[in-house]
């Protein structure tokens, strides 16, 4: 006689599942409650920004870039505009790359404050989101502060920033970021030692480091698997060489260590925001190369060469020599690049976007197997996904 075989279910999870953060179907092969197949479906959410880049001016292409990884804007602009003036060969003054940097990291600290929000309200811990999403605001009270947006922000420029910093800006950032190590503590306590959170957390979703790299993972994905890997450490930008900070890493490759890693990176955060604060120095914030940048508006009305400069860039924008370039940034969920090709048209000819959900993502099947059903929740929770991240 045969020996028989189990029969499995085929399910399907989503797309609209509130734990799958966004519109991801996963079709999900079971033997009881154990998973033995896991296939996620994307483009559900598909938007085509990156054909969109190849038909607008540089200039109009800052619009995109915060829109493909919403909870992280002002990284995602970065990673456009230091691709552009890798291209142009150009560096913005000192005071931009500096403010630059504060406003990435405290999306870095906004974006994990999601993470760990809607984590805790995943697993049924319906407080910590509560208290993650009032932090967040503050934060996003400053970014309103600064460019008049809370999301979606389109401050940054190629060759530096929209305008300067608003007064008062350095002392309300400097509050929270003093506050922040407070309130990551708080955090620490009401869930790190809690039995639940461990018990829903520890050994789940594991990924071995090989088995993370093979999949081109990065971030706190890759680093909770004990990979030390961080683009502003392996490849300084920006400024990043000057600050202090460390990679804080995993052991297990489980869920819990996930989790440990992006506490331990707000933390860190934290740290580069008050360097940054200390040593933020005073100078334009623009480069002064009317070919490039937009003049001030206040030339407009007493210089006819800079009406005829803002012009020329508005209307047909920068035409950068012809090459191909690849920039990248570190970005909430990992390596976050953009690789550029220009034809020395006003326009580039081809975008392509590195973006760190998509490889993430591919790794869900191999944490999976073999886990329950229930633990598919965490797993995904684990992975930080931003769905607009995947379907761009």
């Amino acid at each position: 006689m045969p020996e028989p075989r189990p029969e499995t279910l085929t399910i399907n999870m989503g797309p609209q599942h509130p734990a799958t953060h966004g519109v991801l179907r996963l079709l999900l092969e079971l033997e009881g409650e154990v998973i033995v197949g896991t296939r996620p479906i994307i483009g559900h959410l598909h938007t085509g920004f990156e054909k969109e880049m190849e038909n607008r001016t540089y200039h109009q292409n800052i619009v995109f870039p915060a829109r493909i990884e919403y909870l992280a804007t002002f990284i995602e602009e970065m990673a456009y505009v230091l691709a552009v003036e890798k291209l142009l060969g150009i560096t913005p003054p000192p005071r931009a790359q500096v403010a630059r940097i504060i406003l990435a990291e405290m999306s870095r600290v906004a974006s994990h404050l999601v993470f760990l929000g809607s984590s805790a309200i995943d697993v049924n811990v319906s407080s910590g989101f509560m208290y993650c999403l009032q932090d967040r605001e503050e934060i996003l009270d400053i970014f309103d502060m600064v460019s008049g947006q809370r999301m979606m922000h389109g401050y940054y420029r190629i060759g530096g920033l929209h305008q300067d910093l608003p007064e008062g800006f350095e002392a309300r950032v400097r509050q929270i970021a003093e506050g922040l190590a407070g309130r990551v503590d708080e955090y620490d306590s009401l869930l790190t030692d809690n039995l639940i959170w461990r018990k829903r957390l520890e050994g789940v979703a594991v990924l071995t480091p090989q088995t993370a790299l093979a999949y081109g993972c990065t971030g706190p994905v890759l680093r909770g698997s004990g990979v030390n890997y961080d683009v502003r450490k392996a490849f300084p930008y920006g400024g990043y060489e000057q600050f202090e900070f460390d990679v804080p890493l995993g052991r297990n490759g489980d869920a819990f260590d996930r989790y440990l890693v992006r506490m331990e990176e707000m933390r860190q955060s934290r740290r580069i925001i008050l360097q940054a604060l200390d040593r933020l120095p005073g100078g334009p914030v623009r480069l002064d190369d009317r070919k490039i940048a937009l003049p001030p508006r206040g030339e407009l009305v007493r210089s006819m060469e800079a009406v005829i400069h803002q012009f020329k860039l508005v209307s047909e924008g920068l035409h950068p020599p012809a090459g191909e370039v690849y920039a990248a940034v570190e970005s909430p969920r990992g390596e976050k690049g953009y690789y550029l090709v220009s034809d020395g048209s006003n326009r580039p000819s081809r975008v392509r976007v590195r973006a760190a959900t998509f490889n993430n993502l591919q790794a869900l099947p191999a944490m999976v197997y073999r886990g329950f059903i229930a633990d598919v929740v965490v797993a995904i929770a684990s992975l930080d996904v931003v769905l607009g991240d995947v379907d761009r």
